[in-house]
């Protein structure tokens, strides 16, 4: 087996978790912070002068107008300068939980092919500190800094939602990722109170993990029960996840990877006890809008991504040791382990950090935490393989990246992602209903819970023409606990409008 010098590997990580909420911590401290322990945990000082590329996880808080104007435009440059980084080129990825897998997949390309000699990869959440100064008053004035140039974007910003998926409050994922687990369980055919205990059972096991995580959130090993008990403390957010099913957005953390490839970090004589390849990466994209998927509860996106990676690094589901499954929600966690072939309770586990509910939920930065979290398993172990799959929108842009103790037999190349993104494709979509009046029957559904009990109920049905339609249910007591109490998926109802609105009513 031999050490091909245009190998991609990852030589440092680092994380930082901060748990109380402090203004004077700026986005550029928090980056900076974890971005020098990556530095020192490659162990090498040489490493900063061959760095050319620093790259950020573009900030959560950018979607919002608002709260986009509280963050610097370039932290990677303040980064670099407080580092000691000169020379460099500075980028940003797009939103999505798949970010920081697509930027080390990018950049392993870059690396392989001589453009870029290290790179670092960092990213940073404080919304914990944000929400708590709007609600105290707390003074984050100085964080955005000067204005200054944008850096480069590294892909293409895109709306997840059509209007009529905006129209039916889909873009919440509290809303939509709901949506996708009642499929499942229809799917897997079995009742809500079975299902139920399978994702508390899920949930409870990740939370083992972040109990022994001292980078998480919630260090608290939770049992199945204290996963699903509806309580004052763990109520309905959208059926069927109880709030410690769902991520928590309110952290402060940040993390940091640096990458660059064999022959540099020989040339660097950097330690190989520290290096971990990156086998391979596949970016892809299921159907973009979730009202034209064919199935709610598939994702042939993941399903092929991961077909083409393991064929090309000749290993199977069952060589692989370690796995960071995205976990936004359950149903994000059942549908990417079906794709793959992996029991959702298999012994391995399905995260390395605790998962979005109990690690943390940091905005787009969730699987950066993943990938350091990964590369400190992998070199704790003789020979190991690793999965990380990362996931942004609503089951759409997916990024999968394999990562070994181990360097390939031949040199690095690229897998071809256009090629299967080409199969995604030429797969079948549905239309959505240009007059939805009329008779349906329900595909899947969700009930919106606020605090004070069960609110609105959203429902994806089917006319006779195979035509998809999306709709809301009237918000009285009888009719959504008719949802809540009776499992609705496959009966027949009636789709009337109302003030512009669809809404679904049982026959």
């Amino acid at each position: 087996m031999k050490n091909f010098d245009n190998m991609p590997i990852i030589v440092g990580v680092g994380q930082k978790t901060w748990r109380e909420p402090d203004a004077t911590r700026t986005p550029v401290d928090a980056l900076t912070e974890a971005s020098a322990l990556a530095l020192a945990d490659a162990g090498e000082s040489n490493l900063t002068g061959a760095i050319d590329a620093v790259a950020m996880v573009r900030f959560i808080a950018d979607t919002d107008p608002g709260m986009g104007a509280l963050f610097p435009r370039n932290p990677g440059r303040h980064i670099a300068e407080r580092l000691g980084i000169s020379g460099a080129s500075f980028f940003q990825g797009i939103i999505g939980g798949n970010t920081p897998q697509y930027l080390v997949n990018h950049f392993a390309r870059k690396l392989a092919d001589g453009e870029h000699s290290a790179v670092m990869i960092s990213g940073a959440e404080l919304l914990a500190t944000v929400f708590s100064a709007l609600k105290t008053g707390g003074d984050i004035s100085a964080w955005p800094g000067e204005p200054e140039e944008e850096p480069t974007t590294i892909g293409q910003e895109r709306d997840g939602l059509n209007d009529t998926e905006k129209k039916y409050s889909l873009y919440e994922p509290i809303n939509t990722y709901p949506l996708f687990e009642n499929s499942l369980r229809h799917h897997l055919g079995i009742g809500a109170d079975e299902h139920q205990a399978n994702i508390a059972k899920l949930c409870s096991k990740m939370s083992e993990v972040a109990a022994n995580n001292l980078h998480a959130w919630k260090r608290e090993a939770l049992s199945p029960e204290q996963v699903s008990t509806v309580d004052e403390r763990n109520r309905y957010i959208g059926y069927p996840y109880t709030k410690a099913m769902n991520p928590i957005l309110a952290v402060d953390m940040a993390a940091s990877v640096i990458m660059t490839t064999v022959g540099k970090a020989r040339e660097l004589g950097i330690d190989p006890s520290q290096w971990i390849y990156l086998r391979g990466g596949v970016d892809v994209n299921d159907n973009w809008y979730v009202s034209e998927r064919p199935s709610l509860h598939e994702s042939p996106a993941i399903r092929l991504a991961w077909k083409s990676l393991s064929e090309s690094s000749g290993i199977d589901i069952d060589g692989v040791t370690d796995f960071d499954i995205y976990s936004c929600f359950p149903s994000a966690v059942q549908v990417a382990c079906s794709e793959i072939g992996l029991s959702p309770h298999d012994p391995r586990g399905v995260t390395v950090t605790g998962g979005l509910p109990y690690l943390g939920g940091p905005g787009n930065n969730y699987s950066l935490h993943g990938i350091a979290e990964m590369v400190a398993r992998l070199r704790g172990r003789d020979k190991g393989y690793g999965l990380v799959t990362a996931n942004g929108l609503y089951l759409t842009k997916h990024s999968l990246g394999l990562y070994s103790t181990e360097p390939a037999d031949s040199e690095w190349q690229a897998l071809d992602s256009a090629a299967v993104q080409q199969q995604i494709d030429e797969l079948p979509t549905v239309s959505l209903a240009e007059n939805p009046a009329g008779p349906a029957t329900v595909e899947t559904f969700t009930v919106a819970f606020n605090r004070h009990g069960p609110k609105t109920g959203i429902v994806v049905a089917r006319n006779d023409k195979g035509e998809r339609i999306l709709a809301l249910t009237r918000t009285d007591a009888d009719a959504l606990n008719q949802l809540l109490d009776q499992d609705p998926i496959g009966r027949r109802g009636q789709v009337v409008i109302e003030d512009e609105r669809n809404i679904f009513e049982f026959s």
